[in-house]
């Protein structure tokens, strides 16, 4: 049985170097409502709360699940209250469902005011799909298709909920946007599983890494790290000031460099940081450009 966590730990279970996926896709979605003249700044935080709120949700569940299958025995990743024993398994998965508690409460208020009950349907499929991606007898993440879903709710269902909840509305601009912050966020995701494919492949964790193999898998990691720069450009053509997302690149080319340099397990832990804070740079440069256009 696991022992008495320190807040340290905690803090560090809710693993903040995750954070910027959840911020990025307030940003850009609050900047693309903007845009069109329909941003509210306590819908903007509700949305930010409800995000963050799931993000925390869903790494507790992910240490408590992964935790109490073993799949962490011989992780090179960051600390794990289960894993490593520190924390009590029931402690970390009640502190998932009071994360999810507080995404759902923010979720309810936010929906009121926008009068979008039909809303409610995204807000139990948000936390489902929090809870199930390594809960449960079938967990989706360990079959290949934890990518996808990190693709659909940090990008489309991320920004656009956040343009849409705001303005009724969804725009060319904000479905540029969120595939751009999906890649990244994706990204983020394909890094972490390229780096942990030889643990994952023992555990018997099915993931798109460990399909893939370690070849194709960077190769993807590259394709998504370039993709949001090539999307920047098109909206750039409409709104100028956009192109300074491409301050992000350089960010964004030192992780890509340890990825094509073959670098493995603890040498790409910095590619994670580097590819989330490409992925936070880019959302306030673009985010921000689209609040003032």
């Amino acid at each position: 049985m696991g022992g008495m966590a320190t807040v340290t730990q905690w803090v560090e279970g809710t693993r903040p170097r995750t954070l910027p996926n959840s911020i990025a896709p307030v940003l850009v979605g609050a900047g693309a409502a903007q845009n069109i003249d329909g941003f509210s700044l306590p819908m903007a935080l509700l949305a930010l709360l409800v995000s963050v709120a799931l993000q925390v949700g869903v790494n507790f569940a992910n240490d408590y699940s992964d935790g109490i299958r073993g799949t962490d025995d011989n992780r090179v990743g960051p600390f794990r209250l289960v894993g490593s024993g520190a924390a009590d398994p029931t402690a970390v998965r009640n502190a998932a469902f009071a994360a999810f508690g507080v995404a759902a409460v923010a979720g309810l208020v936010l929906i009121a005011m926008s009068g979008y009950w039909w809303l409610l349907a995204f807000g139990v499929l948000c936390i489902a799909g929090a809870w199930f991606y390594t809960g449960g007898s079938k967990p989706y993440g360990y079959s290949g298709f934890g990518e996808v879903a990190v693709f659909l709710f940090f990008g489309p269902m991320g920004v656009l909920g956040t343009l849409f909840v705001q303005t009724g509305e969804v725009t060319g601009i904000g479905i540029g946007a969120a595939v751009a912050v999906g890649c990244f966020s994706t990204a983020v995701l394909v890094a972490n599983n390229l780096r942990d494919i030889p643990t994952d492949t023992q555990a018997g964790k099915r993931t798109l890494a460990v399909l893939l193999g370690d070849k194709d898998t960077r190769r993807l990691y590259l394709a998504l790290v370039v993709a949001p720069f090539l999307i920047t450009l098109v909206i750039g053509v409409r709104v100028p000031l956009a192109l300074l997302g491409l301050l992000a690149l350089p960010l964004a080319a030192l992780g890509a460099r340890r990825v094509v340099q073959g670098k493995t397990g603890l040498q790409l832990i910095p590619v994670l940081r580097d590819t989330g804070l490409a992925m936070l740079l880019w959302a306030v440069a673009v985010g921000g450009t689209l609040m003032l256009s």
